[in-house]
């Protein structure tokens, strides 16, 4: 029998997931108009603070490097994203963004502004503030490994 508090962090991990859902939707209409999805969106977002390698976009942002690496390989077909040379480690190219993805990204920005100031108009900042809070945390503590 589960105790309350797994019961209620089981209904947490429900929201995440639905929420995660509308977020993903959401995200599908802002990119549209850019020609991008939101998974290159995540991917041009990370490197909006300067080149890195795929494996570092995956780790960072909790995703699978092959998907990621599909990402970039759209990415790059599309003129988006330019390979650098690594001095760390030739195998792995730096990814930087183009002119393009950077004037994409400006006005995806914008777009998400707009869309957020309207999301978060309905929930109370101190709402706001604890879940951030609660799921920092809780991505920490997954984080951990574990035995099932």
């Amino acid at each position: 029998m589960r105790s309350h508090r797994a019961e209620t962090f089981t209904r947490v991990i429900d929201a995440v997931f639905a929420c995660n859902g509308g977020f993903l939707a959401a995200g599908d209409a802002l990119t549209a108009p850019a020609g991008l999805t939101v998974a290159q969106w995540q991917v041009l977002g990370f490197l909006e603070d300067g080149p890195a390698t795929a494996a570092e976009v995956a780790r960072r942002r909790g995703l699978r490097r092959q998907s990621v690496q599909e990402t970039v390989n759209r990415l790059l077909r599309n003129g988006m994203l330019d390979r650098l040379p690594n001095p760390v480690d030739a195998r792995a190219p730096l990814l930087a963004l183009t002119r393009q993805a950077r004037a994409a990204m400006r006005a995806l920005g914008e777009a998400q502004v707009e869309w957020a100031e309207e999301v978060a108009a309905e929930v109370p900042l101190e709402d706001l503030e604890t879940t951030l809070r609660t799921l920092q945390r809780l991505r920490g503590v997954v984080a951990q490994p574990r035995l099932l």
